[in-house]
């Protein structure tokens, strides 16, 4: 036979580990349980152990007495239920799973199986048995007394035993419900089998007898009574007692023989002065045989009532009057059938006794005394308590005081109270009497008062009043007379401070007034709503301080007369407005768009108040720490402002400016107050005033220049001072006040630079200097639509020409055609896109805003159109040495120009106004040259102040001209044959100016002209043959301005130009 290398390798390794199996520890099979004795019934398991040995890799058999029983793979053999015929000897033996011939068998091990031994269970005590005796429980296990047990008791079946113990037997303390069927059985200490459990032994716990405690004769008595109290038990005999009590002082004591204390048999009896109020008392029985004692009884506990009580009473009074009947009264409340007597002082004797609780005797003098009674029947109780002591006093008749409740007159409609007083004044009735009745018809009341519900006049007179008791009546005296006397009664009137219309939070004062009240002291009391809010207050006046929506209403008063609490009449009905917090209200006339030297009023109110408020005047300021801020209802900051120093200029709701300066321009704020301590209304509404100046000391330069831009365009803002105001800066008002910064526009200088507009840059925009000097505000309005509206920033001269443009953001086309429309109207229709005004006028001031066809629509805006101002030429003001410069210079153009005036005055003569009118015409057509109409107000003979233009003819339009005033000094002349004053209008010379303005083509943006003032003096003729006298009447000065063809203000010679004088 051929073995491969490999098998040969296998076997030898099987035969390696076989003989180190045979080196190790031999082979054993263990008993499970282990004992000399196995019980019939138990589970027996047989394992066979080999130490240091893979179990699952062998295969074990099974044999008993050499017989083969079982081959497994498992190393243990399990017999259930062993039986007595299964005891013999088992052993094991083992096989090599992968090698043959490697095997073993254990050594023989003997199993001896015997009956299972039963417990009996065993009660120590017998016949009845009472709850609180000693019974013990044996749990004898006959078979195997040399075994040691664990014994177990269990009753009625239960699953867990009651008592566990290492001895036979339980001694238990028992009670009734220890009842039940008890069994036991035993578990051998060595392997824990089990014997049989016991048969079942029912014990029965019986109660022990109760004792029953009586009490006679009942556990609630009477002051004095004894008691006996009896305990009894029903079942056994041979009994003897035991007795307990409990207070609340002593606690738990025994009952013995005492004085206060008899004990008999099974009695006890409690003497009446030791009978205690909530004393408990209990018993129980004693007995030699079983049971010993019985339970202790019901608890009984003592109630000690008092006594009943008598009451004595007398009528009609404890003090009565000599002849008055007097009746004695004894009253017992429990019980019946009560004996009544009556005793005097302190005599023992009844004065009187009767099945009735009362007698009566006519009082005397004698009869004076303290009285008591006590009752007596023949159950219990057997008396009653003494009842109280009365003293019955017995006097002379009385005579009673008629009092009022008034002092002084009583006022009509009020109630009036007479009072009949006796010192003694139960059980009386009253009877009241007037001088006008007659005594059968007194007025009776059961009371001592007599009240007229609302006096009047007739209710006036003299009173008296008597009193009477009993039956028959005993009257007494009568009272001396009262005289009641009735008066008119006063009103009250209510007032309010500050006003009946006022706001929550102010402090409102209501004051009650009672006219023709002189004196007399009062205490007032109010109503609101017809229902009493401030009742008996001693003051006229009351505040309220902080009022509320909720105290509105209608508030009356009425006053109550300290003295005798007369009560005025009630005043009218005044109604409390209160409405929400106070709002001022601010509007400005004639408008917020002005020029410079107009009068403007802002007026500040109350919305629906208009009493007792001071106003407060404020301008908006960019935001600076420390001034006061105006906040929204939300709290958001809105505005700063400051109190407007000139305050003052206010006149009650108006603040006026006159005349409106360029600083002026700003936002204004009003606030009003009234009231200790002060209420603020909430503050105004922001109004704006827009003061445009005629020579303002800086302008704002808006490039590109117009007042409407695109959205997202950019924009620049320059100041340019023309005055000593130094630190221009670009302001604006929009939501608020604010100076240029980085918020929105940038800061270069004097320069704001915005890079790109949004909507949130529409509103106002002006120049202000650190010294406060402005200038002319400009309304700036960013639109996001399409189209905007090319027009000026600044007021247009009367006179000038007005172009308007209607500008499209997107490419435009080759034609554009616009609509124009002026406050809403349609003006006219461009293919340009441009509308031309060439000479405005006031009339053309407006809203103006154009459309386009393409779609799209303009925003408006305002277009302002200046009158024409002599104030105009104030601007050489500030160039006076070039106007010296320019006279001395032009002394020919003055000579000629002195001829013209002359010439002028005298062809005026007779009929001056016409010559103005046509002197113009006369002297545009000698020129040559075309002379647009300024609409200055032509010269008139004795006006004031007279102003007239002459243009020359000039196409230079850059070129700024040079004015030339002349002032011309004109002499009077004396009327004929009187050698007075003669003047034309009036008394004085008037003054007389001219204006001689080049007739160029002007340019709005042109800078300004250079003006030249010459005074010419200019005397009156004197009629032939007259005496020479000196004029004394004053000079008119003529001023006539001539603009010239100059070059940046050089004098041209006179020959270029043409000057026409009016």
């Amino acid at each position: 036979m051929e073995f491969s290398p490999l098998s040969v390798i296998l076997l030898l390794i099987s035969l390696f580990g076989a003989e180190r199996a045979e080196a190790q520890n031999y082979p054993y099979l263990s008993v499970q349980p282990h004992g000399p004795q196995i019980f019939s019934g138990e589970t027996v398991t047989l394992t066979c152990v080999l130490p240091g040995q893979i179990v699952t890799d062998w295969r074990y058999h099974w044999y008993s007495n050499n017989i083969h029983l079982n081959s497994s793979d498992k190393h243990d053999y399990i017999i259930p239920n062993i039986k007595t015929h299964q005891s013999s000897t088992y052993r094991c033996c083992w096989y090599y799973k992968y090698a043959e011939g490697h095997y073993g068998c254990s050594a023989d091990v003997i199993l001896t199986v015997i009956e299972r031994p039963r417990a009996s269970l065993i009660l120590a005590l017998t016949g009845q048995i009472f709850s609180g005796e000693t019974v013990t429980l044996t749990c004898d296990i006959k078979a195997l007394t040399d075994t040691q047990w664990r014994y177990s008791w269990y009753k009625d079946d239960g699953e867990n035993p009651v008592y566990s113990s290492d001895w036979e037997k339980q001694s238990v303390s028992v009670r009734e419900s220890d009842s039940g069927k008890y069994t036991c059985k035993g578990q051998r200490r060595s392997d824990s089998q089990r014997s049989e459990i016991s048969d079942a032994v029912t014990l029965t716990v019986s109660a022990l007898p109760r004792a029953t405690l009586t009490v006679e004769p009942d556990s609630t008595v009477f002051t004095g009574e004894s008691v006996t109290l009896k305990c009894e038990i029903d079942t056994l005999d041979g009994w003897t007692y035991q007795w307990k009590k409990q207070n609340n002082l002593h606690g738990w004591s025994a009952v013995s023989q005492s004085v206060s204390h008899t004990v008999n048999s099974n009695t006890v009896t409690i003497s009446g002065d030791a009978v205690v109020n909530r004393d408990q008392y209990w018993c129980r029985g004693e007995r030699h045989d079983r049971p010993n004692s019985s339970q202790y009884s019901n608890s009984v506990t003592l109630s000690v009532t008092a006594l009943p009580r008598a009451t004595l009473t007398v009528e009609p009074d404890s003090t009565v009057f000599t002849g008055e009947s007097v009746t004695l009264k004894c009253e017992i409340q429990s019980y019946s059938n009560w004996r009544y007597q009556w005793y005097k002082g302190s005599r023992r004797t009844a004065v009187s006794q009767s099945q009735l609780n009362f007698f009566t005797f006519i009082s005397s003098a004698a009869d004076q005394g303290q009285y008591w009674c006590r009752g007596e029947r023949a159950g219990r109780p057997t008396s009653s308590q003494e009842s109280n002591r009365v003293y019955l006093s017995v006097k002379e008749t009385p005579k009673p005081e008629l009092t009022s409740s008034f002092k002084g007159a009583a006022l009509i409609g009020n109630p009036v109270t007479l009072y009949c007083e006796l010192d003694q004044s139960a059980g009386w009735r009253f009877y009241w009497s007037k001088h006008s009745q007659t005594p059968e018809s007194e007025t009776t009341t059961g009371t001592h008062s007599y009240t007229i519900r609302s006096v009047s006049v007739s209710d006036g007179g003299q009173y008296w009043c008597r009193a009477g008791r009993g039956n028959p009546v005993y009257y007494t005296q009568y009272s001396d007379a009262l005289w009641v006397n009735v008066t008119g009664n006063p009103k009250a009137t209510v007032s309010i401070k500050p006003d009946n219309q006022v706001f929550r939070g102010e402090t409102v004062t209501l004051r009650c007034d009672i006219q023709g009240s002189g004196d007399t002291q009062w205490t007032y009391s109010w109503n609101k709503n017809d229902h009493p809010v401030y009742p008996h207050i001693t003051t006229q006046e009351i505040s309220i301080s902080f009022i509320v929506e909720s105290d509105s209403g209608k508030y009356t008063c009425r006053g109550e007369r300290r003295s005798d609490s007369q009560r005025s009449e009630i005043s009218d009905a005044v109604t409390l407005t209160v409405s929400a917090e106070a709002q001022a209200v601010l509007s400005v006339s004639p408008q917020s768009w002005l020029t410079e030297g107009d009068s403007v009023t802002l007026s500040c109110e109350v919305r629906g108040s208009s009493i007792g408020w001071t106003f407060s005047w404020y301008r908006a300021v960019p935001y600076r720490q420390g001034l006061t801020q105006i906040k929204d209802s939300r709290g958001y900051f809105i505005h700063c402002v400051e109190l407007i120093s000139d305050s003052s200029r206010g006149s009650g709701t108006n603040y006026t400016l006159s005349p409106a300066a360029l600083h002026h321009t700003g936002v204004y704020m009003c606030r009003a107050e009234r009231g200790d301590p002060a209420y603020h209304t909430q503050s105004s509404n922001p109004h704006p005033l827009w003061i445009t100046g005629l020579s303002p000391p800086a302008s704002l330069t808006i490039s590109p220049s117009r007042s409407q831009h695109f959205y997202l365009d950019s924009l620049s803002l320059s100041c340019k001072g023309q005055s000593n105001s130094t630190g221009w800066k670009v302001r604006r008002y929009t939501q608020s006040v604010s100076d240029c910064s980085p918020s929105w526009g940038s800061v270069t200088g004097s320069t704001c630079n915005i890079s790109f507009l949004s909507t949130s840059h529409t509103g106002v925009y002006w120049c202000e200097s650190e010294s406060g000097g402005s200038s002319s505000p400009v309304n700036i309005t960013v639109h996001s639509g399409a189209v905007i509206l090319d027009n000026p920033v600044h007021p247009v001269t009367e006179g000038d020409p007005l172009t308007l443009r209607c500008l499209y953001r997107h490419t435009k086309p080759s034609d554009l055609t616009a609509d124009f429309y002026k406050d809403g109207s349609f003006l006219q229709n461009q293919t340009t896109g441009e509308m031309t005004i060439h000479t405005v006028s006031k009339s053309d001031e407006g809203l103006y805003h154009c459309k386009l066809p393409e779609g799209g629509e303009s925003p408006q805006s305002w277009v302002s159109v200046r009158g024409f101002s002599v104030s105009t030429g104030s601007a050489a003001d500030s160039s006076l040495s070039l106007v010296g410069v320019c006279v001395g210079v032009s002394l020919t153009l003055l000579f000629i120009i002195v001829l013209i005036l002359l010439w002028f005055y005298k062809s005026n003569k007779g009929n001056q106004q016409n010559n103005n009118q046509t002197q113009p015409e006369q002297s545009q057509r000698g020129s040559g040259a075309e002379v647009s109409q300024c609409g200055y107000t032509p010269l008139e003979a004795g006006s004031a102040h007279i102003y007239d233009a002459v243009e020359q003819a000039n196409e230079a339009a850059d070129t700024p001209s040079d004015v030339t005033y002349s002032e011309i000094i004109i002499s009077k002349k004396k009327a004929k044959n009187r050698g007075k004053e003669i003047s034309a209008q009036s008394s004085q010379m008037d003054t007389i100016y001219s204006i001689l303005q080049s007739d160029k083509a002007t340019d709005s943006a042109a800078g300004s002209s250079d003006v030249t003032y010459a005074e010419i003096e200019l005397k009156k003729k004197k009629k032939p043959k007259e005496k020479k006298e000196k004029v004394s009447v004053n000079a008119d000065t003529v001023y006539s301005e001539v603009q010239q063809n100059t070059d940046r203000g050089h004098v041209s010679g006179l020959g270029e130009s043409a000057y026409f004088i009016n």
